[in-house]
């Protein structure tokens, strides 16, 4: 029992082994503002509800992306954004995300708010498939929408016929309900991610940025 205590206890400290107080502080939430294009906060938006993610998730997928912020950064090195139509806008990121767009952007000169909307437009490809893919739901939704009406006639026709407390039917009765739970469910997705289907490429070109001369 002994050697199994001290097995358990150096599995679990090997475990921890990598936790430090740093890297805990990276993972804080903190918030920080942006002035950002009406087409960039779309953007973010629309992404984080189409794959069911919070938009602090996205952010730090993005910002942790060091190769493709630099490369951003390069190219609007010594750049300032042009201060129209911005909208400034509070998100939660983690302290290490919102550290590296401090640092990349002092490195570079370049401005933050150019890092984020640059990065944010690499999401174009994601936006694209996804409104794709929200068009095959639309359809496969109709389906399962006549299926469910189906399966209810079928329901009152075998109530009809064997009453409520036969074994069928209070197993179809049964079935149906849970369908009709995830009928529901699939129908409020689509609902929350509907404004996806008029969103413009063009609206994430809005950015302007010129170069001090």
């Amino acid at each position: 029992m002994a050697n199994r205590a001290n097995r358990n206890d150096k599995t679990r400290s090997g475990s921890l082994a990598f936790i430090t107080s740093s890297g805990l502080r990276g993972k804080q939430s903190v918030r920080a503002t942006f002035k950002l294009s009406a087409g960039c906060i779309e953007a973010i938006s629309i992404v984080a509800a189409q794959l069911g993610i919070k938009q602090k998730s996205l952010f730090d997928h993005l910002a942790q992306d060091i190769d493709s912020l630099n490369a951003i950064a390069k190219k609007v090195q010594n750049a300032k954004v042009r201060a129209e139509n911005r909208i400034q806008k509070t998100y939660v990121i983690s302290r290490q995300s919102l550290s590296l767009l401090d640092e990349i952007s002092r490195t570079f000169n370049a401005p933050r708010d150019a890092l984020v909307e640059f990065s944010v437009r690499r999401l174009l490809p994601v936006i694209n498939n996804e409104q794709k893919k929200y068009e095959m739901r639309k359809a496969a939704f109709s389906g399962i929408q006549r299926h469910f009406k189906d399966g209810l006639e079928l329901l009152e026709e075998l109530i009809d016929k064997l009453e409520d407390d036969d074994p069928i039917v209070a197993k179809l009765a049964s079935v149906m309900d849970t369908y009709g739970g995830s009928v529901r469910a699939l129908e409020d997705f689509l609902e929350r991610t509907q404004s996806i289907k008029n969103f413009d490429p063009e609206n994430l070109n809005q950015i302007e940025v010129f170069f001090e001369r």
